[in-house]
């Protein structure tokens, strides 16, 4: 996108000594084809590593949300979910939701990888001169910047909507590029309107969208300050910012609709779309509080959630996964020596950009800058989930690690790293051999063609990302998420409410119900939503589905499962939006419901405090006795305890059910130290007929994100608790299949640990503590508590739009 208007300085060698004299050709133009060759090289190698399905954290919110047109977790995303459910809806035979949006995640970082390359192309026009010399660096940087660990993970499958935004981030950066080659004329203001079109759009697709815009206006000031001064073209620009914006403008329609997935409902209509509704001072009150991400409460800035020194040290943490992701901590000096290698080529790369084409560093230095200090300053986490080990819970950390939000910066990064590469192979190609370049009345000497072939095994540092990532980036062959959804949709009988607590087993049965249609009959409740006035409208307002028995486990279809007719909560809009916060308790208290009695302590709650969450779920007791089963999944942890009702649980499968009275002993129904009690023929059922998790774990053999290996240590500590069981029922065989199952699982995963090893889970010895601790002790003296009958009061403490 150079012009003769604005010349490309000429291309120079710091290397002497010349042997010969050649021509070369300053006639730069950018080489589209070889860029779009080079994004389809990225592209084929992340389908070879493509997820064929759902993943944990928020893929699988975001593959539903795309596909029912939803309204993901604030600020909503809107972009994201317009083009997601294109792409969700395209009409290929035989591929599935997942891999259609998983697709969209590899064709956008394909996409920026062939920007990278052209930027790159376009930096080595003012060093290098021969077109092939600048095509291997530009390749170089593709190659580097597409397998980076955390941007080669995200782009296998749709986690977020990051890889979109990368793709618009590369694309803001090469018309800058472009505009700062030729800023003058109708063709420079095009490219400057175009760029705040895509900002805006950006904007649509993540807050993130904004980054690029402070290296942008520093480009404008040091290229051509008179820009600013047009009055005309800043309207227009700022026109172009608003377009890209406009994706916002759906959700409140959007959310009026009240799609399955609809977080934080923006709209104050309540039962369906309408003028005076939308168009109100409610709906601007919930759709600002969305778009500033109200509900997450993140302090100022100048309120440091960690040292800036050990924010710092995250971002270094996930540099050094970049180039070889040591997740087990197998090789942390070879990762500690490459990390060493790329932050050093890429230093030296910025520098070598600084010196040979000030022109496009002029921005690509400050995007830079804005990537890694900007971006630290900016996003203020705790310590990092994996991050200075040593330290334990002595200090507040993320939940889990936050690569991704960097990801970004290294795939920034690739191009300065190239450029590093690029300057070390030819300062080792100058001592094999130099020859005279001449330009016009110039000459200088550079390597020739023989040294350069001579030193190319140099660039084989490019490929040490792909080498050293395959195995823990790709995402090939991975089903266990959506499996894990299905077993736990299936450990509850026909028509449940299942309560669940957080992301990993909430997402994924999501995407498992909207998205593939598995047990849509099973009312989702997470506790942590709850909190929300909105969630508990969305709860009131879905749908009562039919269970399919045709396509339901056998292990039902000897019941008699009746379709409810009433709402999971006997609560009008109004009274659920009454519900308070909190409510304060100072003694024990008693939630009485037919043959239910259950003690609350308050020393079993955070602080003697009864959230939300609590009430709604004592509500869903009280207004479901006797037409719906309830359940607690076993993700849960003392949950149910905390309630006062550990007592009721019998644990089937994946999930606790809610008994009517307290826990029988029988032959089928065996105590389990820790667990309480497991209803073992129901459970081995499951575990035997019904379960896909195990094999999916186990064929996987591996589990590179920690965070959530809770999930399949949730399959081994079932396995352990039902071969305990069936050794007390005298089924030693069964047991022992069971508990061989189960290690292999935990040995795929990498939990063997958390269970004392091979013995703890074959039952040779103890596993040390339970995912699952017993029931807690009552005392003191139980007062009444109004939870059985009518809603509490609003106290208004807290309510948020």
């Amino acid at each position: 996108m150079a012009s003769s208007a604005a010349p490309i300085p000429a291309a120079r060698s710091s290397v002497t000594g010349a042997t010969s004299v050649i021509h070369t050709d300053l006639d730069y133009k950018p080489s589209y084809l070889a860029a779009g060759l080079a994004s389809l090289a990225v592209f084929a190698l992340y389908l070879i590593t493509l997820a064929p399905s759902t993943a944990m954290w928020d893929a699988s919110e975001y593959i539903a949300a795309a596909y029912v047109l939803g309204l993901p977790h604030p600020p909503g995303n809107p972009f994201f979910i317009l083009l997601g459910n294109v792409f969700a809806h395209l009409p290929i035979p035989g591929m599935s939701v997942a891999v259609k949006l998983n697709m969209l995640a590899a064709l956008s970082s394909a996409v920026a990888a062939g920007a990278w390359f052209l930027i790159t192309e376009r930096v080595l026009v003012s060093w290098l001169p021969r077109k092939w010399m600048r095509l291997t660096g530009a390749s170089v940087a593709t190659l580097i910047g597409a397998t980076a660990f955390t941007v080669w993970n995200q782009s296998v499958v749709n986690e977020k909507v990051y890889t979109v935004s990368l793709a618009i981030f590369a694309m803001v950066a090469w018309l800058t590029v472009a505009w700062c080659d030729e800023p003058e004329g109708k063709r420079g203001d095009r490219l400057l309107i175009m760029i705040a079109f895509l900002i805006g759009l950006g904007y649509a697709n993540h807050p993130a969208g904004m980054l690029p815009a402070p290296a942008v206006g520093l480009a404008i000031l040091f290229r051509r300050w008179r820009t600013i001064l047009n009055w005309k073209l800043a309207l227009a620009c700022l026109g172009a910012v608003i377009l890209g914006l406009s994706p916002f403008a759906t959700q409140p329609i959007r959310a009026a609709h009240f799609p399955a997935i609809n977080e934080g409902e923006p709209t104050a209509c309540r039962t369906e779309i309408g003028f005076d509704c939308t168009f109100s001072a409610v709906t601007w009150d919930r759709f600002k509080y969305n778009f500033d991400r109200g509900q997450y409460g993140k302090p100022q800035l100048t309120e440091r959630q960690a040292p800036i020194g050990a924010q710092v040290g995250m971002w270094w943490l996930y540099f050094k996964w970049q180039w070889l992701r040591d997740a087990h901590q197998e090789s942390p000096g070879k990762q500690n020596a490459l990390a060493i290698v790329f932050l050093g080529l890429g230093l030296i790369g910025g520098f070598v950009h600084y010196k040979r084409d000030q022109r496009s560093f002029l921005f690509f230095g400050p995007l830079i800058g804005t990537l890694t200090i900007g971006l630290i300053i900016y996003l203020n986490f705790k310590y990092g989930y994996s991050q200075s080990p040593e330290l334990g819970d002595s200090v507040a950390r993320e939940v889990r690690d936050r690569d991704y939000f960097y990801l970004w910066s290294f795939s920034a990064w690739s191009v300065w790293a190239a450029l590093g590469l690029i300057y070390l192979w030819e300062t080792v190609a100058g001592f094999m051999g130099t020859e005279t370049i001449e330009l016009g009345k110039q000459r200088f000497s550079s390597p020739n063609q023989r040294a350069w072939m001579i030193s190319a095994p140099v660039l084989g540092l490019a490929l040490i990302p792909m080498i050293g990532n395959w195995t823990q980036a790709s995402r090939a062959g991975q089903r266990d998420t959506r499996d894990f959804a299905h077993d736990l949709l299936n450990s509850v009988e026909p028509y449940g409410i299942l309560i669940t607590v957080g992301d990993n087993d909430t997402f994924p049965l999501w995407y498992a119900q909207e998205v593939e249609g598995i047990r849509k009959d099973v009312l989702i409740a997470n506790t942590s939503l709850m909190n929300t006035d909105w969630y508990t409208r969305q709860m009131i307002r879905r749908p009562i589905y039919e269970y399919e028995s045709a396509k339901g486990p056998d292990v039902y279809k000897s019941g008699m499962w009746t379709k409810p007719t009433t709402k999971p909560l006997a609560l009008s809009l109004a009274q659920a939006d009454s519900v308070p916060l909190y409510m304060q308790i100072e003694s024990a208290m008693v939630f009485r419901q037919g043959t239910i009695e259950a003690v609350i302590n308050p020393q079993n709650l955070n602080q003697g405090v009864l959230e939300r969450a609590d009430i709604l779920t004592l509500y869903m007791i009280r207004d479901n006795w006797g037409k719906r089963p309830i359940y607690f999944s076993r993700t849960s942890g003392m949950y149910p305890s905390q309630l006062g009702l550990g007592e009721y649980m019998l644990t089937q499968g994946l999930a606790r059910k809610l008994l009517y009275t307290p826990v029988t002993i029988s032959k089928d129904t065996v105590p389990v130290q820790g667990e309480g009690a497991i209803d073992v023929n129901r459970s081995m059922e499951l575990w035997n007929k019904v379960f896909m998790g195990q094999q999916s774990i186990i064929s996987r053999g591996d589990w590179v994100d920690k965070p959530s290996a809770g999930i399949p240590a949730l399959y081994v500590s079932v396995g352990i608790f039902l071969s305990d069981a069936l050794r007390a029922s005298g089924r030693n065989a069964e047991a022992t299949q069971v508990a061989e199952t189960s290690k292999k699982i935990a040995i795929a995963s990498r939990t063997l640990n958390w269970f004392g090893g091979e013995a703890g889970i074959l039952g040779t010895q103890p596993a040390p503590g339970s995912f699952l601790p017993g029931l807690d002790s009552q005392s003191g003296v139980p007062t009444a508590v109004p939870l059985g009958g009518a809603p509490a009061a609003d106290t208004g403490a807290g309510k948020k739009p």
